[in-house]
């Protein structure tokens, strides 16, 4: 593992924020795979172990939270390109995490944009979420959460108006796949059949969207040939969709089936969420040229195959709500 070196810059050198979340660290090793120069943008803490096993191809940047040292780490590193994948996502969220999350989604981003201006990096990848999209409006946050990532989105947009800077802005659907830790759907449902403890749920009556992770990674991997290439002029929105919608109990039974495992469910246990998304945003248009390749049953074995492997964490407890995003 190499910390804060200096490195010269090439046309494959990447900044990654987030790139020990489960996205970002796919991100990573791809990136690596593909044979380019990687730094990350971590906080003092970060947990690096996800990225254990390509961990001497990194350099790791730690930032103290001043703009300053994110500055001085863009003077060390060079990037070509950032990959913005770093956010807090809480819903509903602590009173205590307010700040933090508010940092996270906004002032960071912003710290990072001002470091590029300042170090001559003119290409970002910027991430956000369906959840800004509540209802299909063109923008109507279901969350804290969406509402600070359309307000960065805002302000990214203000730096490639008035400076050289060029980016394009992925939003993201319910993602998943081997080693995902987060407390999401899959996990829970995982979990819920190891043990054959009943699962609280709503009606079911909600659709998702689900990609895999491996196209997600490639919509971000795209992207940037498009950024580096020139043919973005300002900033671009494109989703990584799926392209098509499950009711949540038609995922269920699938995912039973695939499991070879019976669940207990208890639908319609507990109510629907204030906002609940019942049907996901579907007016974006993916990156040009891509598409998912991967069907969901197909995605579903692979996700399995990694539980088995060991490499999928395990869920939280069978009893907590299903949020998806």
């Amino acid at each position: 593992m190499k910390m804060d070196e200096e490195i010269k810059i090439t046309t494959k050198t990447a900044l990654v924020t987030g790139g020990t979340g489960f996205i970002g660290s796919n991100l990573v090793r791809r990136l690596v795979a593909d044979g380019w120069e990687v730094h990350c943008l971590v906080r003092e803490g970060s947990n690096l172990d996800v990225l254990s096993e390509v961990k001497d191809e990194i350099t790791f940047h730690q930032t103290d939270g001043s703009t300053k040292s994110v500055v001085d780490i863009f003077q060390r590193s060079k990037p070509k390109i950032v990959f913005h994948l770093a956010a807090f996502s809480k819903h509903p969220y602590d009173l205590e995490e307010l700040i933090p999350m508010i940092n996270s989604n906004i002032a960071l981003p912003v710290q990072v944009l001002e470091a590029m201006r300042r170090t001559g990096v003119d290409f970002m990848i910027n991430t956000g979420t369906f959840w800004q999209h509540y209802e299909g409006d063109p923008y109507n946050p279901v969350s804290l959460y969406s509402a600070t990532k359309q307000a960065f989105q805002d302000i990214l947009r203000f730096y490639t108006q008035t400076h050289p800077i060029r980016a394009i802005t992925l939003i993201l659907f319910d993602t998943y796949g081997p080693g995902d830790p987060r407390p999401k759907l899959f996990n829970q449902l995982t979990d819920a059949a190891r043990t054959g403890h009943p699962m609280r749920m709503t009606p079911g009556e909600q659709m998702l969207d689900l990609v895999y992770i491996d196209d997600v990674v490639e919509g971000y991997m795209m992207s940037a040939k498009r950024l580096v290439s020139g043919q973005v002029s300002n900033h671009e929105s494109f989703a990584i969709s799926a392209g098509e919608h499950i009711r949540l109990r038609d995922f269920v039974d699938l995912f039973q089936k695939t499991l070879g495992s019976k669940i207990q469910i208890q639908w319609g246990s507990i109510p629907y969420r204030e906002r609940e998304v019942m049907v996901p945003w579907s007016e974006g248009a993916p990156p040009p040229g891509w598409e998912p390749k991967t069907s969901l049953q197909e995605g579903l074995k692979k996700t399995f195959n990694g539980l088995e492997k060991g490499k999928t964490s395990p869920g939280p407890s069978a009893k907590t709500r299903y949020r998806h995003q």
